[in-house]
């Protein structure tokens, strides 16, 4: 297996830390540090800490999109199911449980997102792929009679995505699973329930 590149290491570590501890909360000696690597390394091949986060940032979300592609790509199973278990999937990776908590996105959301107009683009942009990956899976489910003809997938997945990130939110004040529990029963045992037969 190849060895990872200085910059791949920065960025594998920042990402962590900054999903963990947030924006302002990692100092770039956390990140030099926990990569092993000397601080002349980190303006070889980043501008800024900005720059840096935008980076991390891309490796979360394109690892997020990796999961999704797998599960929701799963054509053998029903749209409504795949949707459902992609969801369980997330509640396991970043509920209370998981490596770590929460969702890296909306936590730069919260933080900086007002201060950096290259982030807060980077993020609504992610948010936007994001909620066009699930609509697409909506959308399947309507042509297969899961849903009703006239549900409009994209605000339907926006209102799906947006509550989740609550809910998520939700939960790390609380420091339980309760809301991503409540959320699960109410998207899908409720909104997203089967309404036709195939």
């Amino acid at each position: 297996m190849a060895t990872k590149s200085t910059r791949d290491r920065l960025i594998e570590v920042g990402r962590e830390l900054i999903h963990k501890y947030g924006y302002n909360a990692t100092g770039l000696s956390d990140i030099l540090k926990a990569a092993d690597v000397p601080k002349g390394s980190f303006y070889h091949h980043f501008g800024s800490k900005e720059e840096f986060a935008a980076e991390a940032l891309e490796e979360f979300t394109s690892r997020e999109a990796n999961h999704a592609a797998a599960v929701l790509g799963d054509l053998k199973i029903s749209p409504l199911k795949r949707l459902k278990r992609y969801f369980t999937d997330l509640v396991k990776l970043s509920g209370q449980t998981g490596t770590i908590p929460g969702c890296m996105m909306g936590r730069l959301t919260l933080e900086i997102a007002a201060e950096s107009p290259q982030l807060r683009k980077r993020i609504s942009a992610s948010f936007d792929h994001w909620q066009q990956t699930i609509a697409t899976v909506i959308r399947q489910a309507v042509v297969q009679k899961e849903l009703p003809a006239g549900t409009d997938p994209e605000s339907l997945a926006g209102f799906v995505l947006n509550s989740w990130e609550g809910a998520l939110l939700r939960s790390q004040a609380d420091q339980n699973n309760r809301a991503l529990e409540t959320f699960m029963h109410c998207a899908f045992d409720q909104l997203l329930a089967k309404k036709s037969k195939v």
